[in-house]
């Protein structure tokens, strides 16, 4: 079953519909519900692999749904620690619990002044109505 519309206010949020929730020196990352939505039931995540390196604004793997593959872009920049295996192995996952066991993958930052550039939840909410 698909979660309801939200947007945590503890999260940060880019303009390419996926979040970041930092904690400290690292950051889980996870696509909005609203990219959820749109894309459809879930049905295939292609991460990369722990070690590799992510940058701000470019893609860290592929997201499948009934609709389209994607590009999940990522919100910050910083090496992968953790992949969630749990969405490699059931992706419906991220539709159901977009921010809670639906997150994709643990990074360690490699710059702790990224996340302000973000986007909190009022400025995302304005973002998804003006468009």
């Amino acid at each position: 079953m698909a979660a309801a519309e939200s947007y945590p206010d503890d999260l940060k949020y880019h303009e390419e519909h996926d979040w970041a929730r930092v904690e400290g020196e690292e950051a889980v990352l996870g696509i909005t519900w609203f990219a959820g939505d749109a894309l459809g039931e879930l049905v295939h995540f292609e991460p990369l692999e722990v070690g590799s390196s992510v940058t701000r604004g470019q893609s860290y793997g592929e997201v499948e749904s009934v609709k389209a593959v994607s590009d999940v872009v990522a919100p910050l920049s910083g090496e992968v620690l953790e992949v969630n295996q749990a969405v490699v192995d059931a992706p419906e996952t991220v539709n159901e619990d977009p921010y809670g066991t639906g997150w994709l993958i643990r990074i360690r930052l490699s710059d702790p002044n990224e996340p302000g550039a973000l986007l909190d939840a009022d400025a995302y909410r304005q973002l998804l109505a003006d468009q």
